[in-house]
């Protein structure tokens, strides 16, 4: 995939596009009805003290989310 790196790569503060969902099933499904769709822009807001989970802000909606989900939510980061 392109120049597209993991969600879970994010650095804190930093804002991306979202290009694919590599999920399936139920927890896909939970995603868009989140928000999280293609060209949604997101933010990494912050982790927890161990670094896992993380808060995203993706459409006016905070989310935590595990590094195994993240990763596998492809994102463009922003130049």
């Amino acid at each position: 995939m392109k120049n597209y790196i993991p969600l879970h790569q994010l650095s804190l503060g930093s804002r991306a596009r979202i290009k694919n969902l590599a999920l399936s099933g139920q927890l896909r499904s939970r995603m868009l009805d989140l928000g999280f769709i293609n060209d949604t822009v997101v933010e990494a807001l912050y982790c927890s003290p161990w670094g896992d989970p993380c808060a995203y802000q993706a459409r006016g909606t905070i989310i935590a989310l595990r590094h195994e989900v993240a990763g596998q939510i492809w994102v463009e980061q922003f130049s």
